[in-house]
């Protein structure tokens, strides 16, 4: 399965090209009416990837792939040691001053710079796995860096249903075309390459147990969904990734505590 990874990136036009970098600082760090809104939704996903960490204090290390701008950190200020992946450094450069790098204990460009004999108890991720070329790469490297009875708890908008698309359409994507003059679905289609029934198919693949929450009424009717994932299935992850061309697996079985 799988063949269709790694995806193409769709080339962005040059008009849009210009305005990219400015565009996605304002648009993650809430400072235009439409993504402020934008942050105040996208909180739902935050609390749910949170809500384990909301009772318990001492889970050990937890690695959030796609940090961003570090807005994640406020609703895990007990959560530690913490480390990051984030190919994107002026993203947490930018926020600095809001949430201090020094809540990091590393930062990696990539998965793939993680070294193997770092081990997590929680491995997160909001609002990212739907931008992923290498999806299926990713979450098999994820379920093998977990600790034994480790968790995956990722949350993504429902990308490819019809709710999603309204509420993209009538907000962002109204707002981004009176100030720019361009189709925001054109930035969109560069920047999600994944569905959200795409990201689960993956996580069901390398997890025996998923449990899936929305935001809305159903899968298919919803703007946000959230996923919690335990049992790695680590034999088909290392399969997976001795597939992988010059790559191969890194990981190697090794005691997880």
């Amino acid at each position: 399965m799988f063949e269709q990874y790694p995806k193409s990136r769709p080339t962005l036009p040059v008009e849009y090209a210009k305005i990219y970098k400015e565009y996605y600082l304002c648009n993650r760090g809430g400072h235009s009416p439409a993504s402020a809104l934008s942050q105040r939704m996208e909180a739902w996903m935050h609390r749910q990837v949170a809500r384990d960490a909301r009772t318990v204090h001492n889970f050990g290390a937890t690695l959030e792939i796609g940090a961003g701008t570090l807005n994640h950190l406020r609703y895990e200020p007990y959560t530690a040691p913490y480390d990051i992946v984030e190919p994107s450094s002026y993203l947490y450069q930018s926020a600095a001053s809001a949430a201090p790098l020094n809540s990091v204990r590393n930062v990696y460009k990539d998965i793939k710079c993680v070294p193997e004999s770092n081990y997590y108890s929680r491995i997160i991720s909001i609002a990212t796995l739907e931008h992923v070329c290498e999806l299926p790469e990713l979450i098999a490297r994820s379920a093998l860096h977990l600790v034994t009875g480790g968790v995956l708890r990722a949350a993504i908008p429902s990308e490819g249903n019809i709710l999603w698309q309204l509420a993209q359409d009538v907000s962002t994507g109204l707002e981004f075309r009176l100030r720019h003059g361009l189709d925001y679905r054109v930035l969109r289609r560069h920047d999600h390459v994944n569905r959200a029934d795409e990201v689960e198919e993956v996580l069901r693949y390398f997890f025996s147990s998923v449990k899936c929450r929305v935001f809305g009424v159903s899968r298919c009717l919803s703007i946000y969904q959230s996923f919690t994932c335990f049992e790695p299935h680590n034999e088909r992850a290392r399969a997976y990734l001795s597939l992988l061309p010059s790559t191969g697996s890194s990981m190697r079985p090794r005691s997880r505590t």
